[in-house]
C-alpha cells in the first residue's frame, strides 16, 4: 500500500487542521473530530510482520497490549524467547517511526515540541472481556494520565486496524467540552487554579529525568489538572446511566487509520481485534482552541 503524500493531508483535529484527500472528518460535533483515512496514509508491517502480531504473540501475552517504549528501547507486555522479542520489538519501533515522520511531515507546528509515548499492538478482542470498569475499553470516556501525568498537554493517538476482515468499532456520546458542560456537577470536578504546588513540581522534574531510564517511573507522577480528569474519567466508566444511549458509532474498516486527541473525544471501543496504537503528548501551547485544561481552569 502505497502512502499518502503529507502535504495532501493536513488533518483536521479542534480546527487546527483542514482535511483534504485521504482523510475524513467522522465526528465532527463542537469542535473535538475523529479524523479517519480510508486506506493507512503510511506502510503498514509486511504481511509475514502482521501475521507475527495476530498470531505469534498469542503464546506470550502477559498483559493486554504489548507496547514499545521508544525513549527506552524497551518492550513490556510479553514474556518470550529472545528472537520473538526482538521481532516484536523491531516491527513496533519501524512503525513507530513511520507514524512519527508522517505526523510531523503533515503538522509541524502542532508536533513542535512533543512527547512520544508508547507504540503498542492491542491483541485481544474487545467485546465481552469483562474488565473493571476502570481497565475497561468498552466503556465510553475520555483519556486522563498518559503515562502517569499530562499536566494539560493533549493525548494523541494514531490508530491502525490491523485486523484483515474485521472492523474495529467505536462509540461516542460527544466532546469533553459537551460532556464536562452536561455532568461536571454530577461527577463532582470542579473548576479553579490546576498549578502544582512546588513540592509537586519537583516530584515531576524528578520522575521526568528517571523516566528516559525507566518509561514506568512516569506513572507516579500527577498534577491538580491529571486529578480532576481522573475523576471525570472515573465518574464516566462507573456511571450506568451515563453508559446508556444515545451515541454515536463508528465503524473502521480493516487497515484503515484514525486519529483523535483522545482527552477530548468521549470514545469506546465496543468491538474489534488487532490494532496498532501510538500516543503523543501534543504540548498545550500548539493548540489553538480551548482544551480541557482551560475548561478544568474555568478560563474557557
Amino acid at each position: 500500500m502505497e502512502p499518502a503524500p503529507a502535504q495532501q493531508i493536513s488533518a483536521a483535529i479542534l480546527n487546527i487542521f483542514s482535511t483534504q484527500s485521504g482523510a475524513a472528518v467522522l465526528a465532527s460535533r463542537a469542535s473535538c473530530r475523529i479524523v479517519h483515512f480510508a486506506k493507512c496514509p503510511i506502510p503498514l508491517p509486511s504481511p509475514d510482520d502482521q501475521g507475527f502480531l495476530r498470531e505469534g504473540l498469542s503464546p506470550f501475552l502477559r498483559r493486554k497490549n504489548v507496547s514499545y517504549y521508544p525513549g527506552a528501547e524497551k518492550l513490556a507486555g510479553i514474556q518470550a524467547p529472545a528472537l520473538v522479542r526482538d521481532r516484536a520489538q523491531r516491527i513496533l519501533r519501524e512503525h513507530w517511526f513511520q507514524v512519527r515522520e508522517f505526523l510531523e511531515r503533515a503538522m509541524p507546528g502542532f508536533t513542535r515540541g512533543w512527547t512520544p509515548g508508547t507504540s503498542s499492538f492491542r491483541p485481544m478482542e474487545e467485546r465481552g472481556r469483562g474488565l473493571s470498569p476502570h481497565a475497561s475499553n468498552e466503556l465510553v470516556h475520555v483519556d486522563a494520565g498518559a503515562y502517569g501525568a499530562t499536566h494539560g498537554d493533549r493525548i494523541l493517538r494514531f490508530f491502525v486496524n490491523l485486523n484483515p476482515s474485521r472492523d474495529r468499532v467505536w462509540i461516542s456520546k460527544g466532546t469533553f467540552e459537551e460532556l464536562f458542560h452536561r455532568h461536571a456537577e454530577d461527577a463532582s470536578v470542579g473548576r479553579g487554579a490546576l498549578q502544582p504546588a512546588l513540592p509537586e513540581r519537583v516530584l515531576t522534574g524528578l520522575l521526568n529525568v528517571a523516566g528516559k531510564a525507566f518509561p514506568m517511573a512516569r506513572v507516579i507522577d500527577s498534577s491538580p489538572y491529571d486529578r480532576r480528569m481522573r475523576r471525570f474519567h472515573n465518574w464516566m466508566k462507573d456511571t450506568p446511566s451515563f453508559q446508556q444511549p444515545p451515541y454515536e458509532r463508528f465503524s473502521f474498516a480493516p487497515w484503515s487509520a484514525w486519529m483523535v486527541l483522545t482527552d477530548g473525544v468521549s470514545h469506546a471501543c465496543i468491538e474489534g481485534q488487532h490494532a496498532l496504537v501510538d500516543t503523543f503528548l501534543i504540548p498545550l501551547r500548539n493548540c489553538r482552541r480551548p482544551a480541557p485544561y482551560q475548561l478544568l481552569a474555568g478560563a474557557a
